[in-house]
C-alpha cells in the first residue's frame, strides 16, 4: 500500500472512531449508582433540619455534566409525584450541583419517615429518568421528644465475688493499690401487646457503653456503643429499627452497662484508692425510649423510668483500660427473656446527670470486624502458653474452654515480646502510665465448654499470655477479634512495589486498629484523641476512608474541649482554647500551635476532599477565635513564639535524648501556621468576613517574610540554602514559604542533608514525615524519597518492617538494641506520609477552588524502580480511578474521570508533545471533543474512562 493510502486508511479510521465516540455520547444513558442524605444511604437518624442530598451518577460517553436538577420529597411514597409531593418540589433548578444540595422544604417532623428521589439534566439538556425512591427518617431532634423517658442508674452496688478488684499501680506508686471501679450494671422490664404493630423504634443514650437486649436476644451488631465525648456538653443516642424483635403478648428489655470513658474512674485519677469520679463524669447511666406504632394508627411509648429493675451481674469488674472480669458463678440465668423471676433484684436509681445535648450518632458505630485464629503457640519460660495472632490489632478474644468451677483464666495481652522471644513484653502497652495492665479474666462456672468474650473494654495486642487453661490452646479454644468503628474502606492503592505495598497495609492497619468514636494515639496506654495525631494521618485517611462523618463528630469533640484560656502577650484577654486532648477529662496544657491547628486542618481537609462547606461555616467562629490567640504569641521578630515540636523522630525521647528532636519546635509550627492562615484567609471569604480575609493575607505575608528572615540559612562550605532541619525545610517547601528565587538552592539543600549528611536517610518525625516523600517527588528527587523509604538500614520505615513491626511504632528507634520495644507499637500520627501513594505515585489530587474533586489534577510522580501504580479516589461524585505503567519509556494511563468532574492533566512540553487519548492523535481528539488546554501543555478532560499515552520525560 503506497503511503498516501495509508494515510488516507489511517485518517477515515480516525472518523469512524470519532463518529462512535459522538453516537455513543448522543445516546448515552444517565444512572444513578448512589444517592444519599447527609451522605448517608436510606438514613434513620437524621437531626439537621436542612438536610443535603447527592447522588453519583454514571453516564456514557465523554464530557458529560449535570446543568440542572429537581428533587421531590413527600410524607408518603403514593405522593412521590411532580403533583402531589406535599413537603418539598424544587422544580428545576439549573445547576451543576450534584452533592450537599441542601434542602429548602416545608419544616422537618421529628421521628417521621419521608421518601425521596431526584432527576437532572445532562449538559445538553436531556433529562433522566427518576430516580428510585429512596427513605430518610429524622431523629428526636429534640429533648423534649424523649417524653417521660428518664436515665436510670444502678442503685446498689451488690458486688461480692473475690475478684472484683484489680491492681492498680502507676510508675510513680510504690506499691499497688487494689480498685474496683463503678459496678456493670443489668436492668430489665417487662411490656405486654395486645394490638397489630406496624413500627418499633428503640432509642437509647448510654453514658457509658452499654447492650440492649429484648426477648433473649442483642439488639443490633454494634459494640462500645456510643461514642465518646464530653458527655457534659455533647452526648449521643443511637436508634433502632426494632419492629421484628417484638411479639404480640409479652416482651422482655434489657440493659447492661458499663464504664466505658463516662465512669472511667480509675486509670488517670489522682486518687483511685477513694473510688471518686477522678476523670470520670459519675456513676454510668442510661436512657431508652420506645416508640410502638401499631396498624390501627394508635401509638404508645414505652421508656426506661422508676419501675425498671436492676441488680449486678457476673461482669464483676471492667475499666476500658485493664479489661474485664467475667465471674460465670453469678451468672443471672435468662433475665433478658419473659417470666423471668427478679424478685431479688431491687429498683434503680433514677439519675439527673449534667448533660447539655443529646444528639443522634452519626458516625458509623463501632462493630466487631474480623477475627484472627493463632498464627504460632509456645510455651513461655515460665511454663504458660503465649499465643501470637500474627497481627497487631485492636479488640478483644473470645475463648471457648472447660475447666473446673471457680477456675480463673487470666489472658493478658501485649504487642510484643522481649527481644529474646522467650516471654511477652508488656512495656509498650503501658500499664505503668495508666496504671492497668492489659488483662481479661474469666472464671469458669465448670458445667461443659464455656463461651465468652468481653464486652466494655477493648485492647491493642498482637500476643495473649493465658494462663489458668489444663491444655495447649488453638483456633477452638482462642480467637483475636478486630474491634473498632466500622469506617468503610473506599480508596486503594497498589504499585510494583511490594515494599511499598506493605508499608500501604501497615499504615491502613495502623490507622483502623485507632478509630473508636475518635482518631487516638493508640488503642491500649491511652486510647486519647491527640490533636496533633489527628491532622498528621487525617489526609492519608481521606484517601482511604469514608471519614465525612467522623471528623464533622470530632470537631464537636474539640469545640467541645475548649477552655478559657489567658492571651500570651495580653493575659487580659481570654479566647476558647482546645487542650491537647479531646475529648475527655484526662487532658494536658492548652494546644500548642502545631497540635492546636487540627482545629482549623480538619474543616479544611473535611471541605478539600469532600466539598461540603458546613463544617467550615458551622466552626468558622471558633477556628477564628483560636487563630487570634496564636497570633497573640507574636514576638518581636514576627514569629509566633509557641510550639510542642516535631514529634518523634529517630531516637528522640524527650526525657533521655531530646537533642534528637532536630527541628525547633518554634520553626515547625511557625510554617504550620503560616499555612493555616491561608486556610483562614479561604475560611474568611467563603463566610464573607472581607475584613478578617484582609488580615489573613497580611498576617499570612508578614509571616512569610519573618520566617525566611529568621530561618533561612547558608548550609557552611555548599551553594545550598535550608530551614535548619529536614522538617522545617519539606514543610517551607510544601506550604509555599520559600521565595521563588531560593527554591532551587533550598531543594538542592534538603538533598544535601539527606545524601551527604544522614547518608540517605531522614530525620524527621511526624511533622517533617508527612511531607518528606511528596516534596522530593514534586521537585524531582523521586528517586531519592524512594531510597529513603526503602533503605533497609535505620532510620527507615522498611527498617521497621523489617523489624517485624505489623502497625507503625510511635518511636523510631533501633529495637534490637532493647530488652523489648517500649512506647506504644500501634500509633497512626506515622501512617500520614503514606497519602504520597495517592498524592504523587498515582498523581490525583483535588483543585483547592473546585473542592471536592469537582476539578482535579492528575500527576504521576514517581521513582524509576516504581513501574506501574493503580488508585482509586473516593469522591463526592464516584472514584477517581488511575492506572499507569511504564515500559520503555511510555507511559500508559487508564484514567477514570467521574460524571459532573474535570481533570487537569499536568504535562511537559515533550509529554503534551507525545500524547495520544485513547488511539487518537491529541490534535484529532480535541478537535472532536472540545477538550481545553490550559498552561499551553496541561489538558483538560471531562468525564469518561481514557487512556492515554506518552513518552514520560
Amino acid at each position: 500500500m503506497k503511503k498516501h493510502q495509508l494515510l488516507f486508511v489511517i485518517a477515515c479510521f480516525a472518523v469512524f472512531c470519532i463518529s462512535c465516540m459522538q453516537v455513543s455520547t448522543s445516546r448515552s444513558q444517565i444512572n444513578f449508582e448512589t444517592l444519599l442524605v447527609d451522605n448517608k444511604q436510606n438514613p434513620s437518624t437524621i437531626e439537621s433540619e436542612q438536610p443535603t442530598f447527592s447522588w453519583v451518577v454514571n453516564a456514557d460517553g465523554f464530557n458529560k455534566s449535570q446543568s440542572a436538577y429537581q428533587i421531590l420529597v413527600a410524607s408518603l411514597e403514593e405522593k412521590l409525584n411532580e403533583n402531589d409531593a406535599d413537603i418539598w418540589n424544587s422544580n428545576n433548578v439549573k445547576s451543576d450541583q450534584t452533592a450537599f444540595v441542601r434542602y429548602k422544604g416545608k419544616p422537618l417532623k421529628a421521628m417521621t419517615a419521608y421518601f425521596w428521589k431526584v432527576k437532572i439534566w445532562d449538559e445538553s439538556g436531556n433529562a433522566s429518568t427518576w430516580s428510585n425512591t429512596q427513605t430518610f427518617q429524622m431523629g428526636l431532634m429534640d429533648k423534649e421528644n424523649w417524653g417521660d423517658a428518664k436515665w436510670i442508674t444502678l442503685n446498689k452496688d451488690t458486688r461480692t465475688s473475690p475478684h472484683r478488684y484489680r491492681n492498680y499501680q502507676t510508675g510513680k506508686m510504690k506499691k499497688p493499690t487494689p480498685v474496683d471501679g463503678f459496678a456493670a450494671s443489668y436492668f430489665r422490664n417487662e411490656i405486654a401487646i395486645d394490638k397489630t404493630l406496624k413500627n418499633a423504634q428503640a432509642y437509647i443514650c448510654g453514658l457509658g457503653y452499654y447492650e440492649m437486649y429484648i426477648n433473649g436476644k442483642k439488639v443490633g451488631d454494634h459494640v462500645l456503643d456510643p461514642a465518646p465525648s464530653n458527655y457534659d456538653k455533647q452526648a449521643y443516642y443511637v436508634n433502632y429499627d426494632i419492629t421484628e424483635q417484638l411479639q404480640t403478648g409479652k416482651n422482655a428489655f434489657g440493659i447492661i452497662l458499663g464504664n466505658g470513658f463516662y465512669g472511667q474512674n480509675i486509670s488517670w485519677s489522682r486518687d483511685p484508692e477513694s473510688n471518686k469520679k477522678g476523670v470520670s463524669y459519675g456513676p454510668p447511666t442510661v436512657r431508652c425510649l420506645v416508640k410502638l406504632n401499631y396498624t390501627d394508627g394508635s401509638s404508645e411509648d414505652f421508656y426506661t423510668d422508676e419501675n425498671w429493675k436492676e441488680a449486678t451481674g457476673p461482669i464483676v469488674f471492667n475499666n476500658i483500660y485493664g479489661g474485664d472480669t467475667y465471674d460465670a458463678s453469678y451468672e443471672l440465668g435468662n433475665w433478658t427473656e419473659s417470666g423471668y423471676d427478679a424478685a431479688a433484684w431491687g429498683n434503680v436509681k433514677i439519675a439527673t446527670p449534667k448533660i447539655a445535648k443529646v444528639s443522634a450518632q452519626q458516625i458509623p458505630a463501632i462493630k466487631k470486624l474480623k477475627e484472627f485464629e493463632p498464627t504460632n503457640v509456645f510455651k513461655a519460660a515460665d511454663g504458660e502458653w503465649i499465643v501470637d495472632f500474627g497481627q497487631n490489632i485492636a479488640g478483644w478474644v473470645k475463648i471457648n474452654v472447660q475447666e473446673k468451677k471457680n477456675q480463673l483464666i487470666e489472658i493478658i495481652t501485649t504487642e510484643a515480646l522481649l527481644t529474646n522471644g522467650k516471654d511477652i513484653f508488656q512495656g509498650s502497652t503501658g500499664g505503668g502510665a495508666n496504671g492497668m495492665a492489659q488483662i481479661y479474666k474469666y472464671i469458669c462456672k465448670g458445667d461443659a465448654i464455656e463461651s465468652w468474650e468481653p464486652k466494655f473494654s477493648y485492647h491493642g495486642f498482637r500476643y495473649a499470655k493465658i494462663k489458668g487453661i489444663t491444655k495447649k490452646p488453638d483456633a477452638n479454644m482462642i480467637k483475636a477479634v478486630l474491634v473498632a468503628t466500622d469506617i468503610q474502606e473506599t480508596g486503594s492503592f497498589k504499585s510494583s512495589s511490594e515494599l511499598l505495598n506493605k508499608m500501604h497495609s501497615i499504615s491502613k492497619w495502623t490507622i483502623e486498629d485507632n478509630v473508636h468514636g475518635i482518631p487516638e494515639d493508640c488503642p491500649h496506654r491511652e486510647k486519647c484523641g491527640w490533636l496533633g495525631d489527628a491532622h498528621a494521618f487525617c489526609e492519608y485517611a481521606l484517601y482511604n476512608y469514608d471519614m465525612y462523618d467522623f471528623y464533622k463528630k470530632y470537631m464537636e469533640d474539640i469545640r467541645t474541649q475548649m477552655r478559657p484560656t489567658k492571651g500570651h502577650n495580653n493575659p487580659e484577654i481570654k479566647f476558647q482554647v482546645p487542650t491537647m486532648v479531646a475529648p475527655g477529662k484526662r487532658t494536658s496544657t492548652y494546644a500548642k500551635i502545631d497540635w492546636g491547628v487540627a482545629t482549623m486542618y480538619l474543616p479544611w481537609y473535611n471541605y478539600w476532599y469532600y466539598g461540603d462547606d458546613a463544617i467550615v461555616k458551622e466552626y468558622y467562629n471558633e477556628m477564628k477565635g483560636l487563630t487570634d490567640f496564636y497570633l497573640n504569641y507574636k514576638g518581636e521578630n514576627g514569629i509566633m513564639q509557641d510550639g510542642m515540636g516535631d514529634w518523634c523522630p529517630p531516637r528522640w525521647d524527650r526525657r533521655l535524648n531530646p537533642s534528637a528532636m532536630e527541628c525547633d519546635p518554634i520553626i515547625s509550627a511557625n510554617a504550620y501556621f503560616y499555612d493555616v492562615l491561608g486556610i483562614m484567609e479561604t475560611f474568611a471569604k467563603m463566610n464573607a468576613d472581607a475584613e478578617y480575609e484582609a488580615k489573613m493575607k497580611a498576617e499570612k505575608e508578614a509571616l512569610k517574610t519573618a520566617f525566611n528572615k529568621a530561618f533561612l540559612v547558608d548550609i557552611p562550605n555548599t551553594k545550598h540554602k535550608w530551614y535548619q532541619s529536614q522538617t522545617a525545610t519539606v514543610q517551607a517547601l510544601q506550604f509555599g514559604i520559600v521565595p521563588e528565587t531560593e527554591i532551587e538552592n533550598v531543594v538542592n539543600g534538603l538533598e544535601h542533608d539527606i545524601v551527604k549528611v544522614k547518608g540517605g536517610h531522614h530525620s524527621t518525625g511526624i511533622h517533617g514525615n508527612r511531607y518528606i516523600y511528596t516534596v522530593l517527588s514534586k521537585y524531582g528527587k523521586a528517586d531519592l524519597a524512594y531510597a529513603i523509604l526503602t533503605t533497609p538500614e535505620f532510620p527507615s520505615q522498611t527498617y521497621v518492617m523489617n523489624s517485624g513491626f505489623t502497625t507503625w511504632p510511635e518511636r523510631q528507634f533501633e529495637w534490637e538494641k532493647m530488652e523489648g520495644p517500649t512506647n506504644s507499637l500501634n500509633h497512626p500520627m506515622h501512617s500520614g506520609f503514606a497519602a504520597y501513594f495517592f498524592e504523587s505515585l498515582g498523581g490525583v489530587k483535588s483543585s483547592r477552588n473546585q473542592t471536592g474533586y469537582k476539578v482535579f489534577t492528575v500527576n504521576p510522580e514517581f521513582p524509576s524502580a516504581v513501574t506501574n501504580t493503580d488508585i482509586s479516589v473516593p469522591t463526592s461524585y464516584g472514584a477517581v480511578k488511575n492506572s499507569w505503567s511504564l515500559k520503555d519509556g511510555l507511559l500508559t494511563m487508564n484514567l477514570v474521570v467521574p460524571f459532573n468532574t474535570k481533570a487537569t492533566l499536568v504535562l511537559s512540553q515533550n509529554e503534551f508533545q507525545t500524547i495520544k487519548i485513547n488511539g487518537l492523535n491529541f490534535n484529532v481528539f480535541k478537535n472532536s471533543f472540545e477538550y481545553e488546554v490550559e498552561e499551553n501543555t496541561n489538558i483538560i478532560l471531562g468525564s469518561g474512562s481514557y487512556e492515554i499515552t506518552y513518552t514520560k520525560d
